[in-house]
């Protein structure tokens, strides 16, 4: 499915009489990873939280008119109100979603181009005049007007959770920490020129469900690069799966590597998975923009966790430990992202957003992920990008997690962990009281 698909729908000049209520939410979806992708400077860490953010606004913005569904106020880390529609007026809850994703899109990317927020204006003005041709004007009125209230008020609490404009300092340059045995330690094959590691303070922000904050640190193989060690053991696996890779393994390592400016980031990948599921399976309106809230909330939280046990832990990857004691000619298959190493930033996001997505779908569900069909193929690692074919929402995260093996650049404990409490973190999303 492409990116494209959602604008061309609405690319003429005649538009269409109605829109189905889950396709407004996936246009919104498939408009978020088009800002994601397009915008400069934007983390993986980074796009996690707008995911989230946006996840939650789709579903606040309908919840009102379900007769099954509540709102999270109240029950979300220091959410203690939203606006609320007013008894005495009728609402069409499309035209509340479709103004409040507009301003929160604009909002939380404010340093996107002017091109893009044309290309979000422009989506939402389509969406709308569709909805109208079916709505009288005081509905739209007071649907708009809540919509953009909504809006405001999840971007004024947006603002408190320590991550609010985090593209301004991606490498905090004031940030230094003495080197110690197993430490990490920027490695001269990197995907960054930075010195300096990725968002150090970021396990520090809020998460989006309290019982997150409270998770315990997980167990970490300590240190011992003696040979035959269960440390030293988990680095030479890595080094002697380099030597076999087949190039199914290589296609899975670059097809899920998702970097910045070059992709929606890995949580986008799963957020479109997401949107691919919901315009296949079409459930109903709050089912869609739940599925939204909790794919984008779990891999939100996921990545404050990881990034609080990776500054913890402070440890070294593979292309820091397996020259030093291994082979000193060895370099991974695919380069190092900058910033610690477990657990896996990857694997758990990839866990949260599947186990979230089984709160919707069958776990036995076939799945054709072609995110990235089209891409020019990797010419410096002789690989093309091709579509990838899934028996199971589960195995979708176990390969995002396995191709961070394949690339050299993780450890099996470090994708272990992270699958484990990726599927903790989704089940404290999954387990608030999202029902009447």
């Amino acid at each position: 499915m492409s990116l494209t698909l959602g604008f061309v729908l609405f690319s003429c000049d005649s538009l269409p009489e109605e829109i189905p209520e889950h396709e407004v939410a996936a246009q919104w979806a498939e408009m978020t990873l088009f800002v994601t992708k397009n915008t400069p400077a934007n983390s993986p860490t980074f796009a996690s939280r707008c995911l989230g953010y946006l996840g939650l606004a789709q579903y606040e913005a309908v919840v009102h008119g379900s007769d099954t569904h509540q709102s999270l106020v109240g029950q979300l880390s220091e959410l203690e109100t939203l606006p609320l529609p007013k008894t005495d007026h009728p609402y069409n809850w499309l035209m509340v979603l479709n103004k409040s994703q507009s301003l929160l899109l604009k909002s939380l990317y404010v340093q996107t181009s002017d091109e893009n927020k044309l290309k979000i204006d422009s989506l939402e003005s389509r969406i709308h005049k569709i909805l109208e041709k079916s709505t009288d004007r005081k509905t739209a009125s007071q649907s708009v007007l809540l919509g953009s209230q909504l809006a405001e008020a999840l971007f004024e609490w947006s603002k408190t959770d320590g991550g609010h404009r985090g593209y301004l300092k991606n490498f905090d340059q004031d940030f230094s920490r003495e080197p110690f045995p197993g430490s990490w330690k920027p490695p001269l094959f990197a995907q960054s020129f930075s010195h300096k590691p990725l968002h150090p303070y970021w396990g520090e922000n809020r998460t989006f469900a309290p019982r997150n904050t409270l998770l315990e640190l997980p167990k970490y193989i300590a240190y011992d690069p003696e040979k035959g060690s269960d440390y030293y053991s988990q680095f030479l696996a890595v080094y002697q799966k380099e030597k076999e890779l087949t190039i199914e393994e290589k296609e899975a390592a670059i097809w899920w590597s998702d970097d910045p400016d070059v992709t929606f980031s890995p949580g986008g990948h799963l957020y479109y998975i997401a949107n691919s599921l919901v315009r296949r399976e079409k459930p109903s309106l709050i089912e869609t923009t739940k599925t939204f809230a909790m794919v984008g909330m779990s891999v939100a939280d996921a990545f404050i966790k990881c990034w609080k046990w990776k500054y913890h832990f402070f440890s070294e990857r593979p292309n820091t430990f397996v020259p030093q004691f291994i082979d000193q000619k060895w370099e991974s298959f695919w380069p190092d992202p900058p910033f610690p190493s477990f657990p896996s930033g990857h694997a758990i996001q990839a866990a949260a957003a599947a186990t979230a997505l089984l709160d919707t779908f069958e776990n036995k569900t076939q799945f054709v992920d072609s995110a990235h069909v089209g891409r020019e193929r990797d010419h410096v690692r002789n690989v093309e990008f091709k579509a990838r074919s899934y028996e199971s929402i589960w195995e979708i995260a176990q390969e995002t997690a396995d191709s961070r093996f394949y690339g050299g650049i993780h450890t099996p404990q470090d994708n272990q962990v992270g699958l484990e409490q990726g599927a903790v973190v989704a089940k404290n999303i999954i387990d608030l009281n999202w029902k009447k």
